[in-house]
């Protein structure tokens, strides 16, 4: 199996993890740890930064992996079965291009308002 499906089967398997946490038939405990799998997947955020080179790629190709693992044996195999059917299904869905476009120009809004206030001089933040 090539490296691009691999990574397409963990991003599916991740949203399916997504879904669990929402399931009422799993544990609290296995929705614990999925959201935090699932956050540490989705976030920008990383143990090691990613500009450092190998090591930067390296806790997103271990740490993703075991932690689905770990939820993949919380999760009881008929609700993940079903997650992994609905994953698959949004999976396929075309993206919102307006959705897109909605953050794209929220993100541009704050960025003018910014360099404005920037521009200006006026304080964006203040410390006690």
């Amino acid at each position: 199996m090539r490296w691009r499906e691999r990574a397409g089967l963990l991003r599916r398997e991740v949203l399916a993890l997504y879904l669990a946490c929402r399931d009422p038939r799993v544990p609290w405990y296995a929705k614990a740890l999925a959201a935090a799998v699932v956050a540490y997947a989705l976030s920008p955020l990383d143990l090691i930064p990613d500009f450092i080179p190998v090591l930067g790629y390296l806790d997103d190709l271990v740490l993703i992996p075991i932690g689905v693992l770990l939820v993949r044996r919380l999760v009881p195999g008929p609700v993940l079965n079903e997650c992994r059917q609905r994953a698959q299904v949004m999976a396929e869905q075309p993206v919102s291009r307006a959705g897109v476009a909605l953050v794209i120009g929220i993100w541009l809004l704050f960025a003018v308002v910014g360099g404005w206030l920037l521009w200006l001089g006026l304080p964006i933040a203040t410390r006690d």
